[in-house]
């Protein structure tokens, strides 16, 4: 069955080859360059574009790969000194390369609907839900990244944890943080999970229990499994480990990427801004500093009323809220339901207080959050308003006033699709003055996408463009995050509070 929709997308996606493409697809060419090129000790050193290899190993391998496949298309490609070429055969290349390498996130969504039982929302809501999901779309196939075979090793890793295949849920999950980073993010509700159902096997927590229960077997296996993944990603770079490390984690950069994620720092950042205006009216002494509020590749920055924000501090913050998630977690037992819904919020706590969060990384709570969507309605609820709302912080990144029809019409078709026919799944919360699934004031909030979806394109540019040229920014950012705030209090208040009892999938 998912075969078609697969089949069908791929058509889709057949047609935007030729739309706009971000830096990111210089990024990635300049990467084939550089694996195709220089030796491997060498990759992680390369500084001859601004846009260094700074993922880790094994996503450099796979750049390697890509590229012996890519001298096929267009060997000047791989030329490092030909920065930003992008003849037709290069672009068609790479985009290819995304469209084919989805097999992998098409196969991972086929696993994860195979948890359920047969029926019309493991077959059909559930694949639609994943496969024509709109971030990846955008972000992807527009924009340009190869985020669908990541989240197809995230997707193949929790079908694995579903059926207590730990150790196989365990190697997936390695393979993706050895592919990109910042699934460290979702590390600790791997960690606990496993350590309590697969290193220990007890319903009963006494430590007298515990201690009977736990398996010197498992742990082996285990511990095995992550030293025999990680080994062959990095033995190659065993002695360039620190400049690898200082690639995959550049501090200097600010608290907020250039365009604001729409998370806790962008209300605060806005605050800031507040302040430092009302300071400036009061004839307060304030420091101006608003011009450096945001970090490209490598500024820092200050605030101008509020406390400056460090890496450590987000850090902590984000330790601190992703506790008690853990603790839960861990007293829930052999629930995986409740181990996805930790991903869940793992994912947001990180993207809510992380230090130079991308916008793109909401899609990291979106994806496991569908899976969730099908299974519960409150966790359809959620669902419904942060992938509503997540998915158009995404719009800004395709700016190009061409792809505002494109956009729009992805966008509303995938939202349109997510509320009809997660309401047909529980059609018991259904109102005629909400949207489906949604209280009055949630309703509200949704439709005032659409104020500030004609205000951002249309009547900006005839009111505020000269004296606020950065204002459809801003309130798009800062809007959206009063949303993904409330998805997040939402479900991290129901995850502690409600019974975990486990549902009949």
């Amino acid at each position: 069955m998912i075969c078609v929709p697969f089949l069908l997308l791929s058509c889709v996606k057949l047609l935007l080859i030729p739309a706009y493409r971000s830096t990111d697809f210089e990024v990635h060419r300049n990467w084939l360059a550089i694996t195709s090129n220089l030796p491997i000790g060498k990759w992680y050193y390369e500084e001859g574009s601004e846009w260094t290899l700074d993922y880790p190993p094994l996503f450099a391998w796979f750049e390697y790969t890509l590229s012996i496949f890519a001298n096929w298309f267009d060997p000047q490609m791989l030329v490092l000194s030909n920065h930003n070429y992008a003849s037709f055969k290069t672009i068609l290349f790479q985009r290819l390369s995304v469209i084919f390498t989805d097999i992998i996130f098409a196969y991972g969504s086929y696993r994860c609907s195979s948890i359920f039982k047969k029926s019309w929302k493991s077959q059909i809501v559930l694949p639609m839900l994943l496969l024509t999901n709109v971030g990846l779309l955008l972000v992807d196939h527009i924009h340009f990244q190869y985020n669908g075979v990541m989240y197809g090793f995230l997707l193949l890793s929790c079908a694995n944890i579903f059926q207590g295949e730990y150790l196989s849920g365990a190697f997936w999950f390695l393979i993706l943080l050895n592919f990109k980073h910042i699934y460290l993010y979702i590390a600790p509700a791997y960690f606990i999970y496993l350590l309590r159902n697969y290193c220990f096997s007890t319903s009963n927590l006494s430590i007298k229990n515990l201690i009977k229960s736990f398996s010197v077997r498992n742990i082996i296996y285990l511990g095995s499994t992550v030293i025999f993944v990680f080994v062959l990603t990095f033995f190659p770079f065993f002695g360039h480990l620190k400049q690898v490390v200082s690639r995959l984690f550049p501090f200097k950069r600010g608290l907020c990427h250039a365009y604001w994620a729409p998370n806790f720092w962008a209300i605060y950042n806005v605050a800031d801004k507040l302040l430092f205006v009302l300071g400036k009216k009061l004839g307060l002494n304030v420091t101006d500093q608003v011009a450096v509020m945001t970090g490209g590749l490598v500024q820092e920055f200050s605030h101008s009323v509020l406390p400056n924000i460090t890496p450590l501090i987000t850090m902590l913050i984000t330790v601190c809220f992703m506790i008690p998630v853990m603790i839960k977690l861990w007293f829930s037992g052999n629930n995986p339901i409740q181990f996805l819904r930790s991903i869940v919020l793992c994912a947001l706590t990180s993207f809510m207080f992380g230090w130079h969060v991308h916008e793109k990384a909401i899609m990291m709570a979106i994806i496991p959050l569908s899976i969730l969507g099908v299974a519960e309605s409150n966790d359809a609820k959620v669902f419904l308003i942060l992938s509503t709302v997540g998915h158009y912080s995404l719009l800004p990144l395709l700016f190009p006033e061409s792809l505002l029809i494109i956009k729009l019409i992805l966008y509303v078709l995938y939202c349109s699709y997510s509320f009809y026919s997660l309401s047909s799944l529980y059609p018991f919360y259904l109102c005629k003055l909400n949207l489906p699934l949604l209280n009055v004031l949630e309703s509200m909030y949704i439709f005032g996408l659409i104020p500030l979806f004609l205000y951002d394109h249309f009547f900006h540019y005839s009111i505020t463009l000269t004296t606020y040229p950065f204002l459809p920014l801003l309130l798009t950012s800062l809007y959206c995050s009063l949303g993904v705030v409330y998805s997040w209090l939402k479900y991290y208040i129901s995850f502690l509070t409600k019974c975990d009892s486990k549902l009949k999938l």
